[in-house]
């Protein structure tokens, strides 16, 4: 399974990312080009734990059940729920987001054991860490046809 630990998978992603354009749009849901790249370089903020966001309840109850779901073969579902705190409401450039997305993909080549609390999911180990990076990234990118 690819993992963003990779980097050849974290080289790839990268000249995607490099394809986005304003003129992009959503093959599903509701966010606009800006959005996502926004949306996306929060979530790396919080899957490599420079920010944390307090555990959702119902996240307690299915999260390691919903997390063995999301780590089996095959991409992220369509409209697939988000955090509450990573949903974005304002536009802008994506310029300045995009760079700031790759630099923080480009983080996880030097990481080492990264585990973290997910909000919903719960303890994440180093290659739940990779995977879940690697296939978030990608759903978002196949959103905007990249």
């Amino acid at each position: 399974m690819k993992t963003i630990f990779d980097k050849t998978t974290r080289d790839q992603l990268v000249a995607r990312i490099a394809l986005l354009t304003d003129d992009n749009k959503a093959q599903w849901g509701k966010m606009n080009v800006y959005q996502m790249v926004k949306h996306c370089r929060l979530f790396e903020e919080m899957i490599l734990g420079k920010t944390t966001y307090k555990r959702a309840f119902i996240g307690r109850l299915f999260g390691k059940l919903a997390l063995r779901n999301v780590m089996s073969e095959g991409p992220l579902a369509h409209n697939t729920p988000s955090l509450p705190e990573l949903i974005i409401k304002d536009n802008g450039q994506i310029a300045v987001e995009k760079e700031r997305w790759v630099a923080l993909i480009e983080e996880h080549g030097h990481s080492s054991g990264v585990t973290i609390i997910h909000p919903f999911f719960g303890r994440m180990t180093r290659e739940q860490v990779g995977i879940m990076a690697y296939k978030h990234t990608d759903h978002h990118l196949r959103q905007f046809n990249v």
